[in-house]
Order: structure tokens, then sequence, then C-alpha cells
């Protein structure tokens, strides 16, 4: 039975596999979609302030896909490290030893990527009074889960 569990954790390459693809394909589809804008606004021929503001939210929601993209990469690297091999040719601050390790760089990355959201949002901000209660929501996310990762460093 020990031999089985032991030799079980290289289930873990199925998520690993899978979150690597994933980030590959985000990263591949944000690189297309970051060059179709360029090549749209250069065919369009003409600069104006409502051009530039849709441009600006192009390329913020374009950079969502890429911190996707960078989630599910060290969800990827993060899992193979907890359980294949912890001797991966990483950066400091991307090397994960414990699952709490790899939930406070998620949690950093997801912080991130929901102020870009609501960034976006801001920007697309037509005057509606619905934009408040989204930006308390996501503030209340976001404080949530500086909570949580403070309060797991205090205990550590």
């Amino acid at each position: 039975m020990k031999t089985i569990l032991k030799a079980s954790r290289y289930l873990v390459i199925v998520g690993v596999t899978g979150a690597l693809a994933a980030a590959i394909t985000l990263f591949i589809y944000g690189g297309l979609l970051t060059f179709q804008q360029i090549s749209d606004t250069l065919q369009a021929g003409y600069i104006s302030s409502k051009g530039g503001k849709s441009l600006m939210l192009s390329f913020i929601e374009t950079a969502d896909i890429f911190l996707l993209g960078t989630v599910m990469y060290i969800i990827s690297l993060g899992l193979y490290e907890l359980f294949i091999d912890d001797n991966i040719a990483l950066p400091d601050w991307l090397s994960i030893h414990t699952l709490d390790d790899l939930k406070d760089k998620l949690i950093g990355v997801i912080v991130v990527v929901m102020g870009v959201v609501f960034l976006g949002h801001v920007i697309k901000w037509q005057g509606e009074e619905g934009i408040l209660f989204y930006g308390i929501g996501i503030g209340s996310v976001i404080a949530a889960l500086t909570v949580f990762s403070g309060v797991k460093k205090k205990k550590g």
C-alpha cells in the first residue's frame, strides 16, 4: 500500500500538464490578439480619442489574458515542485516549497487580475451606478485574500 501511495503522487502530472497547456494556449492567444489589435489599429488609418480609449481597453483586456496565463503557469510549476521534483532551477521569487507558498503566489496574481478587470470596467464605464458595487465587491475579495494571507504568515 505504501508503494502505491508513494507512486500515486505522479498523478499530479495530469494537472501539471493541463495547467501548462492552458498557460501556453493563453500566452499564444494573447500574443495573437495583441498583433491583431496592432494590425487593426494601423489599418484603420485614423487617430481619435475614442479610438485611443478603445485601444487602451483592448490592451488591458489582453493583459488580463496574459495574467491568467501566468496563473496557470505558476500552478503548473508549483504542483510539479510540490509533488514531483523540488530541484527545478527557478528564480527565488518563483520557488515553491509548500502549499502555502503556492497559495501566496496565486493570491498575488489573483489580486492583480482583479485589479485589471476592474480597471477595464472603469474605462468602459458610462455612468452606471453598478460600478460602485462592483468595485466594493472586488475590494472586499482583495481585502479577504490579504487578511487570509496575512493570518497564514503570522501563524507560520
